[in-house]
């Protein structure tokens, strides 16, 4: 069967999509300033719904968002507290698909570049380009954007993933529907999505032939590209096994053009017709550990996991389970700095959503008990976490109080 982008009808979902704002349109969006929804508003973070954040050697703090069709960047050198006047990327208003598991994406070269990507809505349901901007001159001005996907058709390349390497290659994966509508042409069966890519070694002037990398991918959950210890990518993602089911495949690169073989990271054999907006999340330790957290419904593994692997994804330890299983705990980000390893992710108990985080300090062999860091009664967006230096932070949005970028270290109860 082949379903695209069908939210799945199960009941720890089906709950989920009723406290998780994810930055996404709905009724509780009315809690926002209402000057958010005015066309002629000055451009200010307090609209924005699926903020993204990074930060750069120098320890300032990158934010992009999207407000009215443009996105906006600004950075902060005190961790959010104050933000310089935003800039917008896109002069000309978009299509700007922003919501939990799909946001632009911000990421810094070793040169002080800003790069960005992100996914635009067409006209058709479900099509979309995938499109590249960046500046050169410390954010004050954007390149025009260009679209990296080189088949044009009105049809899905969406859920991109950025990664910059320490020589300033730049790396892009998406899926893409390309083979699926080939696929349709010719009444032939295909189960899901295809993981493209393209990558830049003129710093983003210009980007190589798009590649496949691997077929049957879900069409709906994130992507996350990262870049190994040896300088090569790598991309995990939400796969389509047979049967329907979804776990979560890895796949590391040979060299920047030579995709290498692709392996299987989880086994909970979730049985779906659907799609459950759940991507995964990986960290790679300077050491080359990876670090992996994901979330599963299947019957006998429902909830949150985290595992890591010693040789690059052949073999993970065995799943951790995190959060509270009543609490419906959701959307995991991981992230590791030396033997430190922090987990974030979200709950429900009952009355507010709950940002949860807690700790390893030994590589992720042993964890502190959960603790939470925020909360709030309002709509909420998945939570991620940022380095800087040896500090970690984690970067939340309510619908009520805005962006907050949390130091984990102190912070909690």
């Amino acid at each position: 069967m082949n379903v695209f982008c069908r939210l799945i009808g199960l009941p720890a979902l089906a709950l989920a999509s009723q406290f998780v704002w994810a930055g996404q349109e709905s009724a509780a969006s009315s809690s926002q300033p209402a000057y958010c929804k005015d066309s002629a508003a000055a451009p200010t973070p307090k609209c924005a719904r699926t903020p993204s954040a990074v930060f750069d050697a120098d320890g300032r703090l990158w934010l992009s968002w999207v407000q009215q069709g443009r996105i906006y960047v600004q950075f902060s050198k005190d961790g959010g507290k104050t933000l310089s006047k935003p800039v917008a990327v896109n002069r000309e208003p978009e299509n700007v698909l922003a919501h939990g598991e799909s946001r632009p994406k911000i990421a810094v070269g070793p040169r002080g570049e800003i790069y960005l990507t992100w996914t635009k809505g067409l006209e058709k349901r479900f099509s979309s380009y995938i499109r590249f901007a960046r500046s050169v001159d410390g954010g004050r001005t954007f390149s025009e954007p260009v679209t990296v996907n080189d088949n044009l058709d009105i049809i899905g390349h969406s859920f991109d993933s950025l990664a910059v390497s320490r020589d300033g290659k730049i790396f892009i994966a998406w899926l893409d529907a390309r083979d699926v509508q080939a696929a349709k042409a010719k009444n032939q069966p295909y189960n899901g999505s295809s993981l493209y890519y393209t990558w830049s070694d003129d710093g983003g002037k210009s980007f190589k032939p798009n590649v496949k990398a691997a077929d049957y991918t879900c069409q709906c959950c994130r992507l996350q590209a990262a870049i190994d210890i040896d300088g090569l990518p790598l991309v995990v993602w939400r796969n389509v096994y047979p049967e329907n089911i979804r776990d979560h495949a890895l796949l590391k690169f040979a060299d920047w053009d030579k995709p290498g073989r692709q392996v299987r990271v989880t086994h909970e054999n979730w049985h779906i017709e659907g799609c459950p907006h759940h991507g995964p999340g990986l960290s790679i330790a300077k050491d080359g550990r990876y670090h992996l957290t994901w979330y599963s419904a299947a019957p006998d593994a429902t909830g949150l996991f985290y595992a890591y692997s010693d040789d690059i994804g052949a073999h993970f330890t065995r799943p951790v389970k995190i959060g509270n299983p009543a609490a419906m705990p959701a959307h995991p980000h991981v992230l590791s700095v030396g033997q430190r390893v922090d987990l974030v992710w979200l709950e429900f108990d009952g009355k507010n959503n709950q940002l949860k985080t807690m700790r390893s300090t030994d590589g992720g062999a042993n964890w502190t008990e959960p603790r939470i860091l925020a909360e709030t009664e309002s709509g909420a967006d998945n939570p991620f976490l940022h380095a800087n230096g040896d500090r970690v932070y984690v970067s939340w949005s309510t619908e009520t109080d805005g962006l907050k970028v949390i130091a984990l270290d102190g912070a909690g109860r």
